[in-house]
């Protein structure tokens, strides 16, 4: 018997249980699982809003995620979204439904984009020309996922016109607060700052 062995056995020569090991949550779990949580409130408020088209929401949640990527990193803002759209499609019954996957691919889709301008100099690129870049790839992707899958035909894009200018005026307005969030000094302990005038 090994010298591990022994000192994990009994008397009577059962083997005692192993340890049980306790996960403890990292700060960086702690600050995903609360801005996750305000994004799904945000996506279930919005569900109540009527809509005179499908698909045609503000978008309410993306202001969550613009907000973690410019002051945490596109990392955290992945896992944000991504737990956004699992868990409202759950509370909302739509998971594995058609508006679940048009949800996940606007969400990647803006979540590329947001990745690749983050890149950029931040002269040029501040909260409001990331919100309406992001915007307009979230669109696209549901656009292209839906006549790929859901409306097998080009009369689909005859409404790209109508989802661009909702695109448009929805990520300046979820700009503009992203903006202003970024602005305030962040709760979190030892939060980066972000400078918006640059």
């Amino acid at each position: 018997m090994s010298a591990a062995d022994a000192q994990g056995a009994k008397p009577g020569g059962t083997a005692a249980a192993p340890a049980m090991r306790s996960v403890q949550p990292t700060a960086t779990d702690r600050r995903v699982a609360r801005y996750a949580a305000a994004a799904i409130a945000l996506t279930l408020a919005e569900a109540a809003i009527p809509s005179p088209l499908p698909g045609v929401k503000p978008g309410l949640a993306n202001i969550v995620t613009l907000v973690v990527a410019l002051r945490w990193g596109w990392r955290e803002a992945v896992w944000v979204s991504l737990l956004r759209v699992l868990a409202a499609s759950l509370m909302l019954g739509s998971f594995l439904a058609p508006g679940f996957f048009l949800s996940l691919a606007g969400s990647l889709a803006s979540l590329a984009v947001l990745g690749l301008t983050l890149r950029l100099p931040q002269r040029w690129f501040g909260p409001v020309t990331h919100s309406v870049a992001a915007a307009f790839a979230h669109i696209s992707g549901q656009l292209l996922l839906a006549r790929l899958w859901l409306v097998p035909h080009d009369g689909l894009f005859l409404l790209a016109p109508i989802f661009a200018c909702a695109a448009l005026l929805f990520g300046l307005a979820n700009g503009l607060a992203a903006a202003r969030l970024l602005h305030e000094p962040a709760r979190d302990e030892g939060a980066p700052r972000y400078d918006v005038a640059q």
